[in-house]
């Protein structure tokens, strides 16, 4: 990979929850006058301050920070929304002379920003509330099934177990009769292809990044999670919502509703993003191959490979 410093490419940084991504992002902006984009599903949504990690106020005084928390809730945001943003972004950055560092878990944001996108129409609002209502009724593992039998091209190329992915997939088959991977192979350009970014993937040892999610989901306690899930219970909670999905949320929630105890939502919610981080891992290795892979030593990243 070509130095940093020589060149205004974009830098993209992908790496599992608690990897450490904001914290290099900053250091970069810092090196090159960057500013920072959000690619993480989660952070996108205004609500999710604390719980999906956005960047805090010390952060944000740093460097410009984009597409963070400009969600609302109750919005269904799609990878195609995603990109719709982060292109118009790229442009801001452009025209602002800033370098624009992309940064974030959502692999599939990471891989349909590179290497594009399929144009699949919008998936009626009947379908998703019926969808939405069978895993409610049925469990969230009832969408792998049923691409099992009915869509097994599909099943064969998505992390099944992905509960968002599979319903996704199980309302695009419902929505047009056709399977997601016929859709994905009529793919349209990429909007930034790899030769045209600086691509930085982290690599962590799995017992290292899991006492860091463990670490860090105690001080999110600390710093109010339990509150920002009231707030959510108070105003706007739907386990239907994409918004919903945030890592912790449900755990903390039963809490709140006397369903169990707060050590028990506590350990069940670190549990959830071990395993998350678990499927990040897999992702990044099988899709990013061609990523810069930049492994974590004494307490940081050592950076020098990239500059």
């Amino acid at each position: 990979m070509p130095a940093i410093l020589s060149d205004t490419k974009p830098i993209l940084i992908a790496g599992p929850t608690a990897s450490g991504k904001s914290t290099l992002a900053l250091e970069l902006a810092k090196l090159t006058g960057g500013a920072i984009i959000n690619a993480d599903a989660l952070q996108v949504y205004e609500g999710w301050q604390i719980l999906s990690a956005r960047p805090d106020t010390e952060d944000l005084t740093k460097c410009p920070h984009y597409m963070y928390g400009h969600i609302t809730m109750k919005q269904s945001y799609s990878v195609g929304h995603w990109l719709r943003d982060v292109t118009t972004q790229l442009l801001r950055c452009a025209d602002n002379a800033e370098r624009a560092i992309i940064v974030g878990g959502t692999g599939l944001y990471f891989t349909a920003l590179t290497k594009g996108l399929a144009d699949i129409p919008d998936v009626p609002k009947e379908i998703r509330i019926m969808a939405d209502q069978m895993c409610l009724d049925e469990g969230r593992d009832v969408f792998a099934g049923l691409l099992k039998k009915d869509d097994p091209k599909t099943y064969a190329r998505i992390d099944v177990q992905n509960p968002v992915r599979t319903q996704r997939a199980w309302e695009v088959l419902q929505a047009t009769g056709i399977g997601l991977s016929k859709w994905q192979d009529t793919t349209q350009p990429a909007i930034l292809p790899e030769a045209d970014a600086h691509l930085i993937s982290l690599v962590n040892e799995p017992d290292w990044i899991n006492k860091r999610i463990d670490t860090r989901f105690d001080q999110m306690i600390n710093e109010g999670a339990l509150d920002e899930c009231q707030n959510a219970l108070n105003t706007w909670w739907d386990e239907r919502l994409p918004s919903c999905k945030a890592i912790g949320a449900k755990e903390l929630i039963s809490y709140l509703n006397r369903e169990t105890d707060l050590t028990s939502a506590t350990e069940a919610a670190k549990m959830q993003s071990r395993r998350y981080a678990k499927r990040q891992r897999t992702w990044f290795r099988a899709r990013m191959k061609n990523w810069l892979n930049l492994h974590y030593s004494n307490s940081t990243y050592d950076i020098g490979p990239i500059l």
